[in-house]
């Protein structure tokens, strides 16, 4: 028998204590593998509430593969890498990192890791998470780490193999430039917000003559950059400029004035000046009609040489200072404030600037159609999360630069020499071109990609090591193959190949998914994923996305320490679906769901106060009938379980708990259960106590994914076994005609009937008139409502 009284949510510490001695969930390769590719969170800020929200799903779905005899691969990254955790540093110790040396700024960055990464791995396992393993050691599926010298040794392994392919090549390009980051970015670390600025309306001279343009402009600061003029050739107001040239304002610089179809006839004044480079259609323009940029902005994102007078000041003081020299020259005609759709950096949100640089690309112009055909051969979940897959796909234009000015990232593996003759590394090793030389026998390519010897051959050479490091995604994209041991264990690889599941958000499918299928395949020819689970956002009550600015950000720790995990995982699961909408979360909503499981432990203990069944059986119709109705519920689940769809079957057991098998089959053999008064045989009363615990057991075990902690404790007190280990209930085969509404419709007419009267519910009832089909069930429902007399009939009741 149950002895506590209630569940409590100090049960989850216990038996999280005695998972981490136990060790129940480490890595088997003993069946089919069944692998996740879960999301290796940044580890410089707590756990926030959406990743809670998506790991406890992603639990339910390890459980669940384990239940049908899958050996489940579900290892706990920790992402240590990249700008998230150069900017806590800088944050933390209030400096930015070219201010010291790179060897004090990779120690800071430590500093800032060694704190964060405990609270993320506790947070996990409060909520219940069956990763392979709690604690870090070397066996396959224990937690990773993004910045170890085994993971950055597998990523730097890729590079070479790229570079072999000639899949990798330098160049230097106008590109995304964050002055904050100090960095190279890609498209997909971009995002667009609308930003407050002004629209200029600048006078420019017309060589050979008294007329005068007005050109509006959102970049006044970038006249001293302006390479052309131009009007679009429909608009008759400039034709007769062709061929003129314009003098640019304060720095009298002549450039000429052409028609081209890139200006836009009602945007501002219908003519625009084209600089080096204001935006994306600068840079295209410039290349096609193969103009020599000047570039005026540095790398800080001061104003250099170029700019003459304005000459080390930031964007926005250049922007003050020249509209403020225009106006005292009469140059500027009028201002106007306006809000414009501006590229920022997705970390810093620094506006993004364009400058050219020599970095290394990874070619994906030429891979678009076969990307298209990959997109459409994987499983997505919802399928309409493809769509924002494919669209990314479309919207690429040039090819992944790879390469950032960075310094805690894993590092560039390559030397250079005066000749420009690259010294390459062998696999397998974890190398740091910029603290250390290459090593004798590393091989040694001129600039063609012929392989020329090894490094011993060139003893008098001096090569100098590359300070640069990867892209964060160049890093995060090999996830799949570290976790599948591409590289290190063939045999594994190949038996364990493709990835089964990638989780994940749908505001990154155009960076870790995308870069993902893309590198894994240049490497293994092959598609890396099975399945992907794309999850929406967690907004909060009111419907607003949740954001640190708002303060309207919900702790997942607050909601430990005062709900308990499985309150919070039932919300997750049940509150909404999560793969196709936004869902909503808030204290009350998740206080809510704690019911659910108070009732389940009631349920649990009452039927647990009944001994062991001894004896024969005889189920009645209404046994019967209870256990169809499971066993549907059963044959549900596991169909959307296969799907991911945790939801649905979520909000099918939680209405079975209560209204079904509490509210009708409860009541209507507690009588027969206990048999006090001996209406019904010993056989019979076995047959309730037996389909009872029939019940609970088999709930339980499809509860257990979702709820495993409080099926954990019953499952043990009960049956005095790991629910954990049990299959996916196996189901006893039974018919019945029974059905759920017309027994819900005459059970509710007599409680209502004995309410209206003030009755209580056991006070004896005259007669019930059921209909024929519930005639099986005439003795359970007359013990049930205390009735004299039970006949057939149209539905009616004599109190």
């Amino acid at each position: 028998m149950i002895k506590d009284k209630k569940w409590k949510k100090e049960f989850e510490k216990e038996i999280i204590n005695s998972w981490k001695k136990k060790n129940p969930y480490r890595f088997k390769d003993s069946k089919k593998i069944y692998s996740i590719d879960t999301p290796p969170p940044y580890v410089n800020s707590p756990v926030h509430i959406g990743q809670a929200t998506t790991y406890v799903l992603m639990d339910m779905f390890a459980r669940f593969k384990r239940q049908t005899g899958h050996s489940v691969l579900f290892p706990l990254g920790l992402d240590r890498n990249g700008l998230p955790i150069e900017m806590a540093a800088e944050k933390k110790f209030k400096i930015k990192f070219n201010q010291i040396s790179r060897n004090e700024f990779l120690k800071k960055c430590e500093l800032v890791l060694k704190e964060a990464s405990t609270a993320t791995m506790d947070s996990f396992q409060q909520l219940g998470i069956s990763f392979n393993e709690y604690k870090k050691n070397n066996n396959i599926g224990s937690v990773y780490e993004t910045d170890s010298p085994e993971y950055r040794s597998l990523t730097q392994d890729t590079f070479i193999d790229l570079w072999k392919k000639n899949l990798i090549y330098e160049a230097e390009r106008t590109n995304n430039y964050c002055p904050g980051c100090q960095t190279t970015l890609a498209d997909a670390e971009i995002v667009y917000e609308e930003l407050p600025s002004f629209f200029n309306d600048i006078k420019f001279g017309i060589k050979g003559s008294k007329e005068e343009l007005i050109i509006a402009t959102t970049r006044p600061e970038l006249i001293c950059a302006c390479e052309m003029i131009i009007y679009n050739p429909k608009d008759k107001r400039y034709k007769h400029l062709e061929g003129k040239k314009a003098i640019t304002p304060i720095y009298n610089k002549e450039i000429p004035i052409k028609a081209h179809s890139s200006a836009i006839m009602d945007k501002g004044t219908g003519i625009m000046m084209m600089c080096s480079f204001g935006d994306v259609t600068d840079i295209r323009f410039f290349r096609e009609l193969n103009l020599k940029p000047v570039i005026a902005i540095n790398k800080d994102g001061t104003m250099n040489e170029n700019s003459g007078f304005l000459k080390g000041l930031n964007i926005k003081e250049a922007q003050k200072k020249i509209v403020m020299e225009l106006n005292n020259k009469g140059l500027l005609v009028s201002q106007k404030r306006i809000n414009h759709r501006t590229p920022v950096c997705e970390r810093s949100k620094d506006p993004i600037e364009f400058i050219a640089m020599p970095e290394y690309y990874v070619k994906q112009l030429d891979q678009k159609k076969k990307m298209k055909q990959l997109a459409k051969k994987l499983n997505f979940h919802s399928p309409r999360s493809k769509k924002i897959l494919l669209d990314w796909i479309e919207s690429v234009s040039i090819d992944w630069p790879i390469s950032r000015r960075r310094y805690y990232a894993t590092e560039i593996p390559l030397w250079k020499d005066e000749k420009g003759n690259i010294a390459l590394p062998k696999k397998g090793g974890y190398h740091q071109p910029w603290k250390k030389t290459p090593k004798k026998n590393f091989e040694v390519y001129n600039k063609s990609r012929k392989k020329i010897g090894l490094v011993k051959d060139f003893p008098k050479t001096k090569w100098i090591g590359e300070e640069r490091v990867f892209d964060t995604w160049f890093d995060s994209s090999i996830s799949p193959l570290y976790i599948l041991k591409w590289g290190r264990d063939d045999k594994f690889f190949n038996k364990a190949k493709p990835c089964s599941l990638r989780p994940q958000g749908k505001e990154i499918v155009r960076t870790w998914l995308y870069y993902t299928v893309l590198k894994d395949y240049l490497l293994t020819d092959e598609l890396i994923f099975k399945d992907v689970w794309v999850n929406y956002h967690i907004v909060d009550g009111e419907g607003y996305k949740m954001s640190k600015s708002k303060g309207n950000m919900i702790d997942p720790q607050n909601v430990l320490n005062k709900f308990g995990a499985e309150s919070f995982r039932l919300w997750s699961v049940t509150e909404g679906n999560l793969v196709s909408t936004d869902f909503r979360c808030s204290f009350e909503r998740i206080e809510g769901a704690g019911k659910t499981l108070m009732k389940l432990w009631n349920v649990a203990k009452f039927i647990s106060s009944f001994p062991k069944v001894n004896g024969k059986i005889k189920y009645r119709e209404v046994d019967k009938w209870i256990m169809k109705e499971l066993n549907s519920l059963v044959d549900y689940s596991k169909k959307r379980f296969e799907k991911y769809d945790f939801h649905n079957p979520a909000i099918k057991l939680k209405h079975f708990i209560w209204e079904i098998f509490s509210s009708h089959y409860l009541e209507l053999v507690k009588n027969r259960a206990y048999n006090e008064d001996k209406n019904f045989s010993k056989e019979e009363q076995n047959g309730a106590l037996e389909t009872l615990n029939y019940c609970l057991r088999i709930l339980l075990e499809i509860l257990s994914p979702i709820l495993p902690f409080i099926t954990f404790k019953l499952y043990n007190e009960l049956y005095n076994e790991d629910i954990h280990s049990r299959p996916f209930p196996i189901i006893k085969k039974v018919n019945s005609k029974l059905s759920n509404e017309i027994i819900a419709e005459v059970n509710s007419l007599v409680w209502k009937s004995k309410k209206d009267e003030g009755m209580s519910l056991n006070s004896e009832i005259k007669l019930l008139q059921i209909p024929s089909s519930l005639e099986s069930i005439s003795v359970d429902l007359k013990t049930m409502h205390n009735a004299k007399e039970v006949k057939k009939g149209k539905l009616k009741l004599i109190l």
